[in-house]
């Protein structure tokens, strides 16, 4: 295994192994993909969206493949608090930190009362707020775009818990700097940004829109240039940390959010081609760190630069 030493980086307390996580509803709860890539090689994961009670998710079809990425409407399919607690937390625990749980809800008391039930568990270090999920009817976008709502989650589930807290932020919005503040202000320890883009596909021949029912969360390169720039807006604005999402394929992109100022990394739809996450690992993000000339992931965060915009002096245009 490579030496991991040089990749390690600070995310509030904690130290992750690398600035790579497996980004929430790409991993399953977390040991489904254990078995094809080596869990030790990652700073950790956050576990598909659990919500209070069980739900069935969206119709199919869920997911259609686009240009630059891919259009999913899951509709937070998972199992409950209930089963969560029962059945998936007791596999989670024997997997290496650093552990994520992800919650949804349809207002501010559903996240609260579930960070209440998993604060006194142990297993994993922290929480993530979905906010901002595009794809269900009630709670997702009409609460992750309201500050005074967000504001009102987190100060909640701020209440109810000790645990890492991060609020998940949507980029369907005017400013999501604002969002960023409110989620700092209700007492989060770092904000991930950004969420899918809401997207549509069209079926000429059947003449409908896609994916079920009409509408979903677009994610992949496509959205990569979006998500770096609310990152380095989020970055300069913030004191909490930030972890960038947002059409990470391989370890020179891990590097190009590190630098626009995020502290970790979350890599979602890349795992859809290689599950085994070869190009976001260890391996990889030595072999662009080497090339770069740098010791440490450590030392690139926030070194963003902009480029000038100014004319050369005439006498270097000769």
């Amino acid at each position: 295994m490579p030496d991991l030493a040089p990749l390690s980086i600070s995310l509030g307390p904690f130290r992750l192994r690398t600035p790579v996580l497996l980004a929430s509803g790409c991993c399953g709860y977390g040991p489904e993909l254990a078995g094809c890539l080596p869990m030790e090689e990652i700073g950790g994961f956050v576990t598909k969206t659990v919500t209070l009670r069980p739900r069935p998710g969206n119709p199919p079809p869920r997911v259609r493949e686009t240009a630059g990425g891919m259009l999913n409407s899951i509709g937070l399919e998972n199992v409950g608090l209930e089963r969560f607690l029962s059945e998936k937390l007791p596999q989670i625990r024997r997997l290496p930190p650093f552990r994520v749980v992800s919650l949804g809800g349809y207002q501010a008391s559903d996240y609260a009362e579930q960070a209440g039930r998993l604060d006194g568990q142990d297993g994993f270090e922290a929480l993530e707020l979905n906010l901002s999920c595009p794809n269900v009817a009630q709670g997702g976008l009409d609460l992750g775009t309201d500050p005074a709502r967000v504001r009102e989650a987190v100060r909640a589930v701020r209440e109810r818990t000790g645990k890492f807290l991060i609020a998940k932020l949507t980029p369907n919005t005017q400013d999501v700097v604002a969002l960023g503040r409110a989620a700092e202000e209700g007492g989060a320890d770092a904000v991930s940004a950004i969420n899918t883009l809401v997207g549509t596909g069209v079926d000429w021949h059947t003449r409908t829109a896609m994916p079920s029912p009409g509408s979903g969360g677009l994610s992949g390169p496509a959205i990569r240039p979006v998500a770096l720039a609310m990152v380095w807006k989020l970055s300069r604005a913030l004191q909490v940390p930030v972890i960038g999402i947002g059409g990470i394929m391989d370890a020179r992109d891990v590097l190009e959010f590190v630098l626009a100022g995020a502290s970790a990394v979350q890599v979602g739809t890349a795992l859809f081609l290689d599950p085994s996450g070869a190009r976001v690992r260890a391996a990889a993000l030595r072999g662009e760190m080497d090339i770069l000339r740098v010791g440490s992931c450590e030392s690139l965060r926030g070194n963003l630069e902009k480029r000038s915009t100014h004319a050369p002096p005439r006498e270097a245009l000769r």
